[in-house]
């Protein structure tokens, strides 16, 4: 698990008292990852965990689709700058693009 989520992690196992993991499995681009299930992953979070040395540069656009959502949405997008609740067994799609 990444130090982001590491800390995240540990924030809520505090604050609960128990110190048991929180966490659910989601796909992110065809990779099982553990992240907690408490709290939102952001636009920039995903990007993180699908690319360990995500695409620079002026014209690089991220496309973050994703499905087996929670309800109402079960599928969708994540604009820059937004984020989704995280369900076990959710499917992440990260693409990058070069707008050039």
């Amino acid at each position: 698990m990444s130090e982001v989520f590491d800390k995240q992690r540990k924030k809520h196992d505090d604050e609960d008292g128990k110190g048991k993991d929180k966490t659910v499995t989601v796909i992110v681009n065809g990779r099982e990852k553990e992240v907690p299930k408490h709290d939102d992953l952001t636009f920039d979070q995903l990007i993180k965990l699908a690319f360990e040395n995500p695409p620079q540069g002026e014209f690089i656009c991220f496309t973050i689709t994703y499905r087996r959502g929670n309800n109402p949405r079960k599928e969708g997008t994540v604009p820059e700058g937004g984020s989704v609740k995280p369900k076990e067994g959710m499917i992440f799609n990260v693409t990058a693009t070069d707008k050039s």
